[in-house]
């Protein structure tokens, strides 16, 4: 059977520090034997300006 995940004050601290912040990607938490041992942080950025130019031409069509 699974050994519990020990979770104390100090991680949940660095959990919250990755997470926050954080608009558009992921948090993964790594546990061996029942305990944290990494936090990885994946972050996606999105840019307005590109969905912009593409819309641009549409725009333009319409009038």
């Amino acid at each position: 059977m699974a050994k519990p995940v020990e979770v104390d004050e100090r991680w949940l601290s660095r959990i919250a520090e990755q997470v926050n912040g954080l608009e558009y990607g992921e948090v993964n938490i790594v546990v061996h034997d029942g305990r944290i041992v990494q936090i990885e942080r994946k972050e996606r950025k999105r840019y307005d300006d590109i969905v912009a130019r593409a819309a641009k031409p549409k725009q333009q069509e319409a009038n």
